[in-house]
């Protein structure tokens, strides 16, 4: 009896340790395959930060010839056509995963900045103010709000111009513009509260803590009419000689590569339409090749129904040296894409042009 008590508890102890070995074999196994796992993605990480750095300098590379190449920029130019980069993009083979660029005119936005008088920075840029009061007649006549807001009081264009001067002037808070205007009074007294920046603006989505500025603006142009948040930029031009710690914000937009809205903002109200005939004229081509020629910053005035438009010489440029370039890579299961802002300029050493990175955003 005693023999077959001790035979019991051995099988039990054994049954235990089998029991043990097993769960500490499936954790081991488990740890081991979340450790490749890990390893994977790391490495899948490490690879797609160096497919988004080589697709940067490619494009990078791209705005460099053209710079040596041409005095305008227009979207008929390489850095432009989605069939030229993918042929750049060609010339840097990777085993596995795949590259895309999107290299657009920074210049073809509003420059938010530059609504007020650069660098005093407390009075309208009248020319300016104007141009954002048809952009934003065009914007509240276009795009559809939400049902809380139509219930509001209707928005008119000074009730967000206003705010915006008023959040950009500087050292300004004892004047508010208008009665639409905003200055720390009223930013402090919200919940939570904050202060009015009173300088130029650091990033586009500050526009949203300015008064009267609603999230549904910022929709993107797929999925209501157009949202402010793809048609205005923060930055502005090179600096002036010999200051490297600031932009100049001239407010110049560049007509060869302005979006349809940009462009009706920029035409007398009621000309609006004349927008689309613009954007038209621009990409019209016969054999494969471009047909107008857009150096001259008044070329607008030879499509059809502009001949008597007039739009103020310090609105528009044909060139610009501000860019934004938008890189994808794709590996495996993985993604990651980049946001880049560059600036064109000068190297003073060797006086070759380069492209100045602003701006690296990653997700």
């Amino acid at each position: 009896m005693f023999v077959n008590n001790e035979k019991g508890v051995a099988l039990l102890i054994t049954i235990m340790i089998i029991t043990v070995l097993i769960t500490v074999t499936f954790e081991l196994n488990r740890q081991m395959r979340d450790s490749v796992v890990d390893a994977a993605a790391t490495r899948d990480h490490m690879t797609l930060s160096h497919m988004i750095g080589s697709g940067i300098d490619t494009a990078r590379a791209i705005l460099v010839k053209d710079k040596n190449e041409t005095e305008i920029d227009s979207i008929q130019e390489e850095w432009s056509d989605p069939d030229t980069i993918n042929q750049y993009l060609a010339q840097v083979p990777f085993e596995k995963g795949s590259v895309s660029l999107n290299i657009t005119d920074e210049r073809s936005r509003l420059q938010i900045n530059a609504l007020v008088k650069y660098p005093e920075g407390r009075e309208f840029n009248v020319p300016q103010q104007e141009l954002w009061k048809r952009f934003f007649a065009l914007l509240l006549m276009q795009q559809e709000l939400e049902e809380e807001s139509i219930l509001s009081e209707p928005l008119v264009p000074d009730m967000i111009i206003n705010p915006v001067k008023d959040w950009l002037d500087s050292g300004d808070n004892d004047a508010i513009t208008g009665l639409t205007g905003a200055e720390n009074d009223y930013y402090e007294n919200l919940d939570p509260p904050y202060s009015c920046r009173n300088g130029p603006f650091k990033h586009i989505s500050e526009l949203l803590r300015v008064r009267n500025i609603k999230p549904e603006m910022f929709a993107s142009i797929e999925q209501s009419g157009f949202g402010i948040g793809n048609f205005i930029t923060v930055y502005g031009t090179a600096p002036p000689e010999g200051d490297n710690h600031r932009l100049n914000f001239d407010g110049k937009i560049n007509i060869n590569t302005a979006e349809m809205p940009v462009l009706a903002a920029l035409m007398p109200l009621g000309q609006e339409f004349l927008a689309e005939e613009i954007v038209a004229w621009r990409e019209e081509k016969a054999s494969e090749e471009y047909v107008h020629d857009l150096t001259d910053p008044n070329w607008y005035k030879e499509v059809p129904g502009a001949g008597d438009i007039e739009i103020k010489p310090e609105l528009v440029t044909t060139s610009s040296d501000l860019f934004r370039i938008e890189c994808r890579a794709e590996l495996n299961d993985a993604a990651m894409t980049a946001t880049v802002i560059v600036i064109r300029e000068k190297e003073e050493k060797t006086g070759k042009w380069q492209c100045k990175i602003l701006n690296w955003a990653c997700e």
